[in-house]
């Protein structure tokens, strides 16, 4: 039920962090991944950490730009030119510009964040589903955030293109049921990544309140998530579309 031998994962944002985790949890149910993003050097070292896993077979490192809609049908091409098509997709690459108030943050950086969390995905998932409709089926795994649930006065555009990516996931859902493509959203909390990182050196005071206030007493680690990803993206969850799972210790119910 759990099984993925046989499937084709391509993760955006997948040479480290949350993608990569996602991705390492597909390689052990059985699937082949690619790993699209910009950073060559990162890519490197996350096929160098699934190789070592002996499945040096079932992973491809593809460049990619997803604002850039050739760039993402590129990816596409390469990945069904050596895997035979997509059946999984996870709509991963972010990023975050942050201002201590909302009408601090620069048109540039508003645009940067819309244009890379959300516009990005719909570039994604419009250029994927084809494969995936021509294959009987397929899964969308969408990263969202505990800022798609509330607010954040530091991150306005995050917090936005975030509630965004809840909206898309449950539209594209109704719209695709039909074809058998199943479409959820993964709502990570605080998770150790880069971008958390830089969080913690530009709000240190916040980021050391953040364990306490999470009940599982921790911060979570990228393969936190990689259990519900595999769920997501096998048979398992068949009838399960449209929903929104918070993966954060505990932190947005209370």
């Amino acid at each position: 039920m759990f099984s993925l031998d046989g499937k084709v994962a391509f993760v955006t944002g997948g040479n480290g962090g949350i993608g990569l985790g996602m991705a390492k949890g597909f390689i052990e149910h059985g699937a082949s991944v690619a790993l699209a993003a910009r950073t060559e050097s990162k890519l490197e070292s996350a096929v160098a950490e699934i190789g070592e896993m002996d499945a040096a077979d079932r992973v491809l490192a593809v460049k990619c730009d997803v604002t850039d809609r050739d760039s993402v049908q590129a990816a596409l091409d390469a990945t069904v030119e050596k895997f035979g098509g997509v059946d999984i997709v996870v709509n991963n690459a972010g990023t975050n510009r942050r201002a201590d108030e909302p009408h601090l943050l620069s048109d540039e950086d508003w645009r940067f964040v819309i244009d890379t969390n959300l516009t990005s995905m719909h570039n994604v998932t419009s250029l994927a589903f084809p494969l995936m409709k021509t294959r009987g089926g397929g899964k969308f795994i969408n990263i969202g955030s505990m800022m798609s649930i509330f607010g954040s006065p530091y991150a306005s555009a995050y917090a936005a293109s975030k509630g965004g990516v809840v909206q898309y996931t449950r539209s594209c859902a109704v719209a695709w049921a039909k074809y058998n493509v199943q479409v959820n959203a993964i709502l990570p909390g605080w998770i150790v990544t880069e971008m958390t990182d830089e969080f913690g050196r530009l709000f240190p005071d916040r980021y050391a309140a953040i364990e306490g206030r999470t009940p599982a007493g921790r911060w979570g680690q990228p393969h936190d998530l990689a259990g519900t990803a595999v769920f997501l993206a096998s048979d398992a969850s068949q009838f399960v579309t449209g929903v929104s799972i918070p993966i954060d210790g505990g932190y947005s119910v209370q």
